[in-house]
């Protein structure tokens, strides 16, 4: 496939809109309304949702999947969102969700054939992916997945040169010639992603890559234009981490009364706010499909039907859902890229500290988030002396530091 050709005129006037959103991995829609008999997946649908091109890859994906976490209503959730449509998969190691997966293929063996199927593992070097991915396929019971990921590149100090490096590329051939993974790529939510994701595009080897995304990004943000550059060279792009906090809480006279009056083309086009959020992102052409860690069968058939009605927003359309996201009280900026620290003159992770916040308060993935901030050093916790004044004004989503910093200490040491 040669590279993509970019419309520069509909995509750019869509990416003027501003700055960033807050984000999450999972865009947890509704409440968790109890499941009903009725809700039951049957064995087997024939109904797949839209589909876009998956960079250069030649595999067509669906534009929402499936992120899993470990849970004991799993085996469920799969059946059901295979039912609803969506044909993409989404695990890691560290997720613990794979023997849940496992389990699935095992009863249903039809469905391995229909759907993409996506893993990651943490390796210190390029090549201990390979020994990783054995250890993968086992833990799937399957004999090879669709695509595997380097997961979240950057946490684990990986030099930057690294997606174009040549033992990366001698690493996905190996693994490619093998058969035991299609596709091979990185998925990243660190502050220095842009430059990740340019040296992608410089190296031209990685498949696939999964990143922290919002669809207001200023068309000259450096991520942008990593963006830009990954796109031509056909590698494939899926947005994770997309939005969470009192954007979710749809409470009478709460913050999502304030969303509406903030944006009316919701009421017009008969979407709620995520389903709005939905549709902003696949207006970026570039993005092929989003993760959605979605953990009932409400939040599957309300993002299942903004898929199916999806329609590209237009650029007043996008301003005012920008507005509305902003003014509910974000709890993660998916635009960060350090400079609150740096405005507020810490070594204090802020960026981090306030994601694994949202872990832990909007995706439920409360271990993790007590592992990750256990992780970080004294220094990196410690925001205290802090100017968080000054970080909240160069959030580009304002995030409110004064009152998450203390909720994060509270909740996760």
């Amino acid at each position: 496939m040669q590279d993509n050709d970019i419309n520069d005129v509909s995509r750019r006037d869509f990416l003027q809109t501003g700055a960033a959103v807050a984000g999450v991995s999972g865009l947890a829609l509704g409440g968790a309304t109890p499941a009903t008999a009725a809700d039951d997946p049957k064995p087997e649908s024939k109904k797949t949702l839209p589909t876009r091109p998956l960079g250069k890859t030649g595999v067509d994906v669906t534009i929402l999947n499936q992120g899993t976490w470990q849970a004991s209503g799993l085996d469920r959730i799969l059946r059901f969102a295979y039912d609803q449509g969506i044909r993409y998969f989404d695990t890691a190691k560290s997720y613990g969700s794979e023997p849940g997966i496992k389990k699935w293929l095992q009863a249903m063996p039809e469905v391995r054939k229909n759907i993409f199927l996506v893993t990651k593992d943490s390796p210190h070097t390029p090549k201990q992916l390979i020994p990783m991915l054995d250890q993968r396929l086992a833990a799937l019971g399957v004999d090879h997945v669709d695509l595997i990921f380097c997961h979240a590149m950057g946490d684990h100090n990986e030099p930057i040169d690294w997606p174009k490096s040549k033992e990366f590329k001698e690493t996905i051939e190996t693994i490619k010639k093998s058969g035991k993974a299609k596709f091979v790529g990185f998925s990243t939510h660190h502050a220095r992603r842009a430059e990740y994701l340019q040296a992608a595009a410089d190296g031209g080897f990685v498949d696939v890559i999964m990143l922290q995304y919002t669809p207001w990004l200023d068309k000259d943000a450096p991520l942008n234009r990593a963006l830009d550059a990954c796109w031509k060279k056909g590698i494939g792009l899926v947005s994770m981490k997309q939005v969470a906090g009192q954007f979710g809480e749809a409470t009478k006279g709460g913050p999502l009364d304030e969303v509406f009056k903030k944006a009316p083309m919701l009421k017009e086009k008969g979407l709620t706010p995520y389903q709005a959020l939905l549709h902003a992102i696949w207006t970026d052409e570039r993005i092929s499909t989003s993760c959605v860690s979605m953990r009932n069968t409400d939040q599957i058939r309300s993002n299942v039907d903004a898929a199916r009605r999806f329609e590209p927003l237009k650029q007043a359309e996008l301003h005012q859902l920008h507005e509305a996201v902003l003014a509910a009280g974000p709890t993660l900026c998916a635009d960060c890229d350090g400079r609150c620290a740096v405005a507020a003159g810490t070594k204090a992770r802020l960026g981090d500290l306030t994601r694994y916040l949202t872990y832990h308060e909007y995706h439920g993935d409360k271990h993790e988030a007590r592992q990750n901030y256990a992780a970080l050093t004294e220094a990196e916790r410690d925001w205290r002396g802090a100017d968080l004044a000054a970080a909240r004004e160069a959030c580009p989503s304002g995030l409110d530091f004064a009152r998450l910093l203390p909720k994060a200490d509270d909740l996760l040491s």
